[in-house]
């Protein structure tokens, strides 16, 4: 079977995955005009139409049902072969390119290249550090890290660690400011706020305890595109900024930090937690970047397990 015909196949069987040529050709990381010439050759091939196109509408035929059957077949049966070579194959080798939060800058990313370089020193890794949602196909990437929610997409997901958002200053600014630690979110008023705006600006906190859940509009008295600036921000005592635990609860540990609100946690506008996660445009990554994403993992489960401890010490119950 000529390669051209397998990438015919795959076109076929991710158009009808999708429900659209578009979407398609965005996970393939091609043009919709190649995935239409694709499967209109696959028809000509096997001499018979298997999708019906009509107002946008995509139908399989009882041809295209049938082959579509088959075809998945093949391609798995393909995936799992190229996996077994790939095992068996030479050391992996060449660039891994990814992007992730700026915030990842801060020790962990950086570690997680020195570990994984000692085990394959064949492989280069190329990081994006930016706070906005790089597209991986759009970027060129194997895959992108986002931190928060992940968004409704195309793209290929997997999970890296769940964590909760507090609010934290320096006990220097609380010092400054005055009348102690704010407790409820109403006492937070007459105090600097330093928000984080990327790769959008949050003009609402919504806060949970165990005793209620509140909607508050947040006024910033300093705001910062950068992660990495609001989280030193708020440990030079500019005022108090909302931060992963992740990232804080050492700070805390270190008296650099003190939790504001602390029988509060921030969350979504429909009350759920964030996580850090990974996507990609395809489900089959190249093997260094799997390696490496495999190593991603294996350092967020370290980290995860070790903020849910603290965070059970410091919230029984």
């Amino acid at each position: 079977m000529s390669l051209k015909l397998m990438w015919e196949i795959r076109a076929f069987c991710t158009v009808v995955d999708k429900g659209s040529f578009i979407h398609a050709a965005r996970q393939l990381g091609c043009s919709p005009s190649a995935m239409t010439r694709a499967v209109q050759h696959l028809e000509e091939e096997i001499g018979t139409e298997l999708i019906l196109r009509a107002q946008k509408q995509l139908t399989l035929t009882p041809a295209g049902e049938c082959y579509h059957l088959f075809a998945q077949r093949l391609l798995a049966t393909q995936a799992e072969a190229l996996d077994q070579l790939a095992e068996l194959g030479a050391a992996p080798q060449g660039w891994v390119r990814i992007s992730a939060p700026e915030i990842l800058a801060l020790g962990f990313l950086p570690k997680t290249v020195a570990r994984f370089s000692s085990q394959y020193p064949e492989v280069m890794v190329d990081i994006r550090f930016s706070d906005k949602s790089l597209d991986p196909v759009e970027d060129q990437l194997d895959f992108s890290i986002r931190g928060a929610f992940p968004q409704s997409s195309e793209l290929i997901g997997y999970r890296l660690w769940d964590y909760r958002r507090h609010l934290y200053a320096a006990p220097a600014y609380l010092a400054r400011m005055g009348g102690g630690t704010p407790q409820e979110p109403e006492q937070l008023e007459e105090h600097d706020m330093v928000v984080h705006t990327a790769p959008r600006i949050l003009r609402d906190w919504y806060f949970v305890s165990s005793a209620r859940t509140l909607r508050y509009t947040a006024r910033p008295r300093h705001r910062f595109s950068s992660g990495i600036a609001t989280f030193q921000a708020a440990l030079e005592g500019a005022g108090i900024a909302r931060l992963a635990g992740w990232l804080a609860e050492p700070e805390v540990a270190a008296g650099r930090l003190l939790r504001v609100c602390p029988a509060y946690r921030l969350a979504s506008s429909k009350w759920q937690d964030p996580s850090m996660h990974a996507v990609s445009a395809s489900p089959r990554l190249g093997k260094g970047a799997r390696l490496f994403l495999e190593a991603v993992r294996e350092d967020a489960q370290a980290i995860a397990g070790l903020h849910e401890a603290a965070r059970e010490q410091r919230e029984p119950g």
